[in-house]
């Protein structure tokens, strides 16, 4: 959450911004975008493309659903040509993205702030007192990624017609490598025998990749911007596990491993592996990007559980 005297400061920092900024954009420039987190600046690069220059603001390997943004977050979103971020819930804890929209003025209906997510059929929390929120993790579907890099697409041409044929072609290309993956995505998993398909995490991020790819989900909690890893929530997983026949649990490498640790030791099961959920992977690393990430997941998924 925003302090008082952070607040101070980066209004300071904008009056600066505003002061050194000219009103006129050379022809050469390229396209400022300012995404909220790692996956989705991977999917503006893919259509973007050497037309944008894409600042993410959540660091690699952190938590999206609540973040502090820096001052230089708060600069590029005020100069930014384009905003993307996810919604469904993904950026509502502590508000943070909602108070860097205001701050940066980019808060208007008329504000080239766009949500990936429009269009996708989303998936409801079960927790209680959360039935009616979305889920947030629709990328992992990858169908609904192919939705993100549309919206993109559609809206990088919306703000820089001129490149338009350009952001067509990357878009097609890429939704085209995106559907033969979540072909094969369907066709490895449905390898497994039914009984075998339960897929474990700390989070309950896999909602939307258990519903494409025919796997039952559980997890210790159902969002991160809930209380993690309470002595309720890791009671009722160890019970689900001793009932049922699992073999595998994962962690995702955006969260605390402690929890599902525990699970592992009152249980027996083994952890048998990382996965991304809300987060990239680092460049040149494991999941270093949206393809990587999700061929990793479901490659590190199928080893563990067979």
């Amino acid at each position: 959450m925003f302090k008082k005297a952070a607040s101070i400061f980066l209004a300071g920092v904008l009056l600066a911004a505003s002061a050194g900024c000219s009103s006129g954009k050379d022809e050469s420039e390229k396209v400022e975008v300012v995404t909220t987190y790692s996956i989705i600046y991977d999917l503006v690069k893919n259509v973007g493309g050497d037309k944008v220059d894409v600042h993410s603001m959540v660091p690699i390997g952190s938590n999206p659903h609540e973040y502090d943004p820096l001052p230089e977050d708060v600069l590029k979103t005020t100069d930014a040509d384009v905003v993307f971020y996810n919604g469904l819930n993904l950026e509502e804890g502590n508000s943070w993205f909602k108070k860097l929209l205001k701050t940066a003025d980019k808060d208007g209906k008329d504000a080239p702030v766009y949500r990936v997510s429009e269009g996708v059929k989303a998936i409801h929390l079960e927790s209680k007192g959360l039935e009616k929120e979305p889920d947030p993790h629709a990328w992992m579907n990858i169908n609904n990624g192919i939705i993100y890099v549309e919206n993109i697409r559609d809206a990088l041409i919306k703000e820089d017609p001129d490149n338009k044929k350009y952001y067509e072609q990357n878009a097609e290309k890429y939704i085209s490598e995106l559907k033969e993956l979540h072909d094969e995505t369907l066709s490895e998993i449905a390898k497994i025998p039914e009984e075998k398909r339960v897929l474990i995490t700390s989070e309950g991020a896999f909602k939307y990749f258990g519903e494409a790819y025919n796997m039952n989900t559980a997890y210790v909690w159902e969002i991160n911007s809930e209380n993690q890893g309470t002595p309720q929530q890791i009671k009722s997983l160890v019970d689900f596990i001793k009932q049922g026949n699992v073999s595998a649990l994962f962690v995702e490498t955006s969260v605390d491993p402690r929890s599902m640790e525990t699970v592992s030791k009152e249980t027996g099961v083994p952890i048998k592996g990382k996965v991304f959920t809300d987060s990239l992977g680092k460049p040149g690393e494991d999941g270093d990007s949206y393809k990587e990430m999700m061929e990793w997941n479901t490659k590190t998924v199928i080893e563990g559980i067979q």
